[in-house]
């Protein structure tokens, strides 16, 4: 028995952003971390991010970074980007084209910093930025931070490196691996039209 989403636009739809929905939360999912890819002229990078918000409403996906890291640099040079998400038990893969926008110090990045934990605070409180050359295997922080000896007042000092990156969601490709036939679809979400693609 095929799923309903087998040949419906709109439960293709209504099955990703049930799947984007669950991985904020669900740290089992795999589309909880998919990989981001971003570009500028020959500096291609991609890594693994963590998803932090989905919202279907607004068509937006976040996630948390360190104003110091690469991409945010390649970002201020490219503001287009994308995210792949690939789920091996549902046997779908989504490939995600989005438009970035920087948040740092301001209402998006607090409402964010508030939610994130004590233990996690500690990523942006590294004294040189993520990336940089060490002569020893490092962690970036002092060894006290290492111990998690520092209060939620001291992990303040990190949120000037707090950064969301809020990904405006431009269009979506499904591919969904079936045996009885493939089935796959694009999504303009601008323009709020679904077609479906030869696999």
């Amino acid at each position: 028995m095929q799923p309903a989403y087998y040949e419906n636009l709109e439960e293709i739809q209504n099955k990703y952003w049930s799947m984007l929905d669950d991985a904020v939360t669900n740290r089992s999912s795999p589309f909880r971390i998919p990989v981001f890819m971003c570009a500028h002229q020959e500096e291609i990078d991609g890594r693994i991010v963590v998803l932090r918000k989905s919202d279907r409403t607004n068509n937006l996906l976040q996630f948390h970074t360190d104003l110091r890291s690469p991409k945010v640099d390649i970002l201020k040079k490219n503001s287009k980007a994308s995210l792949l998400f690939y789920d091996k038990e549902e046997k779908i893969q989504l490939r995600v084209k989005v438009e970035c926008e920087i948040n740092n110090q301001n209402s998006t990045t607090e409402e964010s910093w508030k939610k994130t934990q004590h233990i996690s605070r500690r990523c942006y409180l590294t004294d040189s930025p993520p990336g940089t050359l060490a002569e020893n295997p490092t962690s970036g922080m002092i060894s006290k931070l290492e111990d998690f000896d520092y209060t939620i007042e001291q992990s303040e000092d990190g949120y000037k490196n707090f950064t969301v990156i809020k990904c405006k969601i431009k269009s979506i490709e499904w591919l969904y691996l079936a045996a009885k036939g493939h089935r796959r679809a694009k999504f303009d979400l601008e323009n709020k039209k679904g077609n479906w693609l030869v696999p």
